[in-house]
């Protein structure tokens, strides 16, 4: 048999891969009690049931952490048999709410489908935390997920207090990242979110 023709038959198989990945990814289900994502360019507020998450703990590149600690948290869900969910969620010093810093340190979380998950492995390397429930204030994107748009992203929430003053900072800034890397960046989708109060 010609070399091509023995090509024909892995290309199709890598094509059925791929789209059965792709299919998973856009199938993800939210954690139970998630509000759908926000619409973009909307600033809303929202209510967060509380969740259980695995944690990575990362310092660095502010724009690397969620490249950096993807193979981890995957091998954990991978380890473990828990199904991916989304997003994925990183959350980022107070510092950034502050000025436009871009070291230090983040952690990234796959997010469980409910609380009554817990994994029978953990490496040294992630956390297994329950995040109490929350109010924050959202702002909703579509686009690449570059470090800049998180910062231009947080400065438009910050403008958005500043006009609200009943609400009140009490939390960590975090993005949501609803998206894999299949997706072209002009449809990603994402949500930077301030905890408040009232």
């Amino acid at each position: 048999m010609k070399p091509q023709y023995l090509f024909l038959p892995l290309g199709i198989i890598a094509i059925a891969w791929l789209a059965f990945g792709i299919y998973q990814a856009n199938s993800a289900p939210l954690p139970a009690g998630f509000p759908t994502p926000t619409d973009p360019d909307k600033i809303e507020i929202k209510q967060y049931p509380a969740y259980r998450a695995a944690t990575y703990n990362y310092s660095g590149n502010l724009s690397e952490a969620g490249n950096q600690a993807f193979s981890s948290l995957f091998q954990h869900i991978s380890n473990n048999n828990i199904s991916m969910t989304a997003p994925v969620e990183t959350r980022y010093p107070l510092s950034t709410l502050e000025s436009n810093e871009k070291t230090g340190e983040a952690t990234v979380s796959f997010l469980y489908r409910n609380t009554d998950i817990y994994p029978q492995e953990i490496a040294d390397n992630i956390t297994v935390e329950d995040i109490p429930a929350m109010t924050v204030v959202s702002l909703g994107l579509q686009g690449g997920y570059s470090y800049e748009s998180y910062q231009q992203g947080v400065e438009k929430l910050k403008n958005w207090l500043l006009k609200n003053p009943s609400y009140q900072m009490v939390g960590q800034p975090r993005r949501l990242f609803y998206d894999g890397p299949y997706k072209p960046d002009a449809t990603k989708r994402s949500e930077i979110q301030i905890p408040v109060t009232q």
